[in-house]
């Protein structure tokens, strides 16, 4: 017997074209295929758009047109380079402070700050409740290290050991603040350039500043000097106090010092690239980049009491009592330092 195929859903026939009209192309009349039967198992729907999807498709393009019409920059080379910008800086904030401070940049550092302060270093911080909570205060610390770790740590301490979580605004120095690679960094960590004026601008809105007096003679200190405060300028911190009225908060770290030990100092090779001073350590230039390496010395952080002269502001016009207040928080520093030396025990273990 002949095989019998079953017959698929109806269609239209082989070699013939149906118009609208319902006459072939032969010019014979044909019906109308029937429906098909959707319930039928194995039916596929059609891919083919209805009147509706149509409709959708048509009223959706017109509104973007007219959204395009209405705003050409949309389209513009302009705001592609918008867009891409918005993707490199993903990690940063549009809500910044009059000095660029970029919160949200630099929670992205908080990780290895966090391993530095606890792994590295293990850094043993006393005396926080010294910081007061609230209002302003002058935190004066030693300077040490060749780079401003010093700084990193007594910062990234107070904002994780303190009970109020108080942020600290460092000034840092000119060297630091003028150096194209690294001056948008401090600007996004929230550094300020060392300057009277931004310092009064910061303690006058009731915040925490730490400035380091001895700059670049503390960083730039042979390791034969270590631990010895060096000068403390002209006393411009004093004046910075007096003008605010800010309690000054003396605070010693021990440890840095050792992290970059200097040996001699061809400051010759070093002023042309911009630096007061060119550090040679026993593994830098020797080891290349691997010599910017610290090392991991054990670290104390010292807070000591708020010492509040208690003058008016018009004292700091008088170089005398300037003079005397600057003495006091130097000396009282060096005895926190000396104070620390000897209890400490090993420089990479503290035993």
């Amino acid at each position: 017997p002949p095989l019998v195929f079953p017959r698929g859903p109806p269609g239209p026939r082989r070699g013939r074209v149906r118009s609208r009209s319902g006459v072939g192309e032969d010019g014979v009349m044909t019906q109308p295929s029937a429906a098909p039967d959707r319930t039928r198992p194995g039916f596929a729907p059609s891919l083919v758009p209805t009147a509706a999807d149509e409709t959708f498709l048509r009223n959706l393009l017109g509104e973007a047109g007219k959204l395009l019409a209405a705003h050409p920059e949309i389209v513009s080379p302009r705001s592609w380079v918008d867009l891409w910008n918005l993707f490199l800086h993903r990690n940063q904030s549009l809500d910044l402070d009059d000095f660029g401070y970029d919160e949200a940049a630099a929670r992205v550092w908080h990780p290895l700050f966090d391993f530095l302060y606890r792994v590295w270093w293990r850094v043993t911080l006393a005396g926080v409740e010294n910081v007061p909570n609230e209002g302003r205060a002058l935190l004066v610390v030693n300077h040490s290290g060749v780079l401003p770790w010093d700084g990193a740590m007594v910062k990234h301490g107070i904002a994780h050991e303190h009970p109020a979580r108080r942020q600290a605004r460092m000034l840092a120095l000119d060297m630091f603040t003028t150096l194209p690679f690294l001056q948008p960094w401090l600007r996004q960590m929230g550094e300020v350039r060392a300057c009277p004026e931004n310092g009064e601008r910061l303690l006058n809105r009731d915040e925490l500043v730490a400035v380091f007096p001895e700059g670049v003679k503390g960083v730039g200190k042979y390791f034969r000097d270590r631990y010895r405060v060096a000068r403390f300028g002209r006393g411009g911190f004093v004046r910075l106090a007096l003008r605010t009225r800010a309690p000054i908060v003396p605070i010693s770290v021990v440890g840095a010092e050792e992290i970059y030990p200097i040996l001699f100092r061809p400051d010759f090779l070093g002023r042309p690239l911009g630096f007061p001073y060119f550090p040679v350590t026993p593994t830098f230039p020797i080891l290349g980049p691997l010599g910017l390496v610290p090392a991991p010395t054990k670290w104390w952080i010292d807070v000591g009491t708020p010492i509040d002269p208690g003058l008016d502001p018009a004292h700091a016009e008088r170089p005398m009592i300037v003079n005397e207040v600057t003495d006091l928080v130097r000396s009282t520093i060096q005895q926190m330092i000396d104070s620390r030396l000897a209890r400490r025990g090993n420089v990479f273990t503290g035993e």
